[in-house]
Formats: C-alpha cells, sequence, structure tokens
C-alpha cells in the first residue's frame, strides 16, 4: 500500500540522500548540489530520522549503503532520474520557442530594427519574431510575449517598463542645407514631410508651428504621408523637412543620416511615451533576455542623446 500523497513532505531529503547514492561521497555530493557537506549530512540524517531507519554505514573515509539505503535508492535514483530528463525536455521546448514581440510600423522600422544585427550576433540562439502594428494587439490572445507601447502613464499595462519620453524637433537630411530654423521666413523654401494622424496632434506641423509662434509660416510645400516611417524615409531622402521623435532616430542622429535643424518641443508629463509591456509577469529565460536587451538599448540612447544634445 503507498503513503498518501501528503505525507511526501521530505522529497527534498530524498534528493540529498540520491545525490550522496550516486557519489558514495558526502563532499562531491555536496559540490553536485551546491550545498556545504554538513547540509548534505543533515538532509541525509534527517531522511533516516523521518524514515525509522540507517540508510548509510559511515566509515572513517568511506559510506556504504545499508539494506535499506539500496532498496529506497534503486527507486529514488530511477524517479529522481526521470524527473531530471523530463524537466530537460521541458526546458528545452520553452527555450525553443521563439520569443514574439510586436511595436508599431513607425518603432519597428526606425528605432527596432536598425539595432536587430546587434542583438542577433548577441544572442544568436535566440529566435526573435517581430510583429509590426499600428493596431494594439492582446498580447494573451495573440501569443505575444512583449510589446513596445506608445502610451500615457495612466493607460499603460501594470508591471511595464518605461523605455524613454519624447521629443519632438524639425529634422532633416545634412544635403538640404537647413542648418537651422532660426526665424519663421526660414521656412519659405522648404517642403515641410507632415505625418497624417490626428490622433497624436503633437505630431503636426501645425502644433509645432503654434508652439513656436510661427503660425504665419508658409513653407514651399506640404507632403502628406500615413505612415511615420514614409515621413522619415521621405526626409532621409531629401524631400523635404519632418518633425522627429527624437529618441526614435538617435541612431540616424549619432551617424549624421539626419540632423535636427529645429527646437525640440519635449512633452507634457500627462502625454505618451514608449513603454515595455510583458504578457507574463514572470516570463520564460529567453523573453527576460529579450526584454532586458530591449531596456539596455533604451538607456543606451538616452546616454547617447545625454553626450551629444541636439
Amino acid at each position: 500500500m503507498s503513503i498518501p500523497l501528503a505525507q511526501l513532505s521530505f522529497l527534498d531529503l530524498l534528493r540529498g540522500f540520491v545525490a550522496v547514492g550516486r557519489r558514495m561521497s558526502i563532499t562531491q555530493a555536496a559540490q553536485d548540489l551546491h550545498l556545504t557537506q554538513s547540509a548534505v549530512s543533515r538532509q541525509v540524517l534527517a531522511l533516516e530520522d523521518r524514515l525509522g531507519a540507517k540508510l548509510l554505514v559511515r566509515g572513517y573515509r568511506s559510506i556504504s549503503l545499508t539494506p535499506a539505503g539500496e532498496q529506497l535508492f534503486g527507486v529514488a535514483n530511477t524517479a529522481i532520474q526521470q524527473l531530471q530528463d523530463v524537466l530537460a525536455e521541458l526546458d528545452t521546448a520553452s527555450a525553443a520557442r521563439p520569443v514574439r514581440l510586436t511595436a508599431s510600423i513607425g518603432v519597428t522600422g526606425l528605432w527596432l530594427l536598425p539595432r536587430l544585427k546587434k542583438f542577433q550576433q548577441l544572442r544568436p540562439g535566440i529566435d526573435l519574431r517581430v510583429s509590426a502594428h499600428n493596431r494594439v494587439l492582446d498580447l494573451r490572445q495573440e501569443g505575444i510575449d512583449l510589446a513596445i507601447r506608445y502610451t500615457s502613464r495612466v493607460a499603460v499595462a501594470p508591471g511595464s517598463t518605461h523605455l524613454f519620453g519624447h521629443r519632438i524637433a524639425p529634422i532633416a537630411h545634412p544635403s538640404l542645407g537647413v542648418r537651422s530654423l532660426s526665424g519663421v521666413e526660414r521656412l519659405a523654401g522648404y517642403s515641410l514631410l507632415e505625418y497624417d494622424d490626428s490622433t497624436y496632434p503633437w505630431l503636426r506641423w501645425s502644433h509645432w508651428l503654434a508652439s513656436n509662434g510661427w503660425e504665419a509660416a508658409r513653407p514651399k510645400s506640404v507632403q502628406h504621408f500615413n505612415q511615420y516611417d514614409q515621413v522619415i524615409q521621405a526626409a532621409v531622402g531629401g524631400q523635404g523637412i519632418a518633425l522627429g521623435r527624437l529618441e526614435l532616430l538617435q541612431e540616424q542622429l549619432d551617424t549624421g543620416l539626419l540632423e535636427q535643424v529645429g527646437p525640440s518641443l519635449r512633452s507634457e508629463p500627462s502625454d505618451h511615451a514608449y513603454w515595455l509591456v510583458r504578457a507574463d509577469e514572470h516570463p520564460r529565460e529567453h523573453v527576460r533576455l529579450v526584454a532586458n536587451w530591449i531596456e539596455a538599448e533604451a538607456r543606451e540612447g538616452q546616454r547617447s542623446a545625454a553626450a551629444h544634445p541636439c
């Protein structure tokens, strides 16, 4: 007859006993378990006390199993080895699962993709899959592990990590020769690249011009785009001046692909920022590593912006 499951309260003691039986050495068993010799000895003594039977014969510099010890070791060693094998398979399967990350099309193209090569070199064994969407996805329902979201502090999911805020400023390719928009008249010779999305009015030229008292500006032309990454691609191509989200474009600014040509506007404390959202409060190892990398890249971008202020 088997004992009730509730009485198997000494499984951790069995682990210590099995480690000793495998090595026939308390010293080596302690090394395997990352414990002290005295801790392993106490485990075996506690198990013997619990069972009311001697399991080991302790000699001067040797140990051996008693008949009861041999009987218990044969069964316990097999069971624990099976557990080790199954858990190893589960760990491998979990580690092999791809890490799924979602972000907006703009964040993916401007901030994430330029950094992915570095991540692949750093963590070649992690299968990271990026899904670019401008709609907000339900992470659990869609099977997504992480999301980079542009949202307000009051709306962000609990446990999310603040990556960076945003500053909005005119940016252009150096070939335009804008240098600095020092006055409203400087806009007359240039085309403005406009992001046609009324969701975030602070990304519109009308907001930036009004904030600087330049409502009377008369640019050469205004080109309209429905995706933010298209706006930046047009700016990189020298087609005009765009309003850049500086934190997203730090790498392009550092490399000279783009340059800031006008004063920046920092969002209000209640406004939106970029956050890393986790689907699981306690994610598996590969998800944790990807999250750590994203946070480190965000910190590095902030340090770069502080060292090379525009």
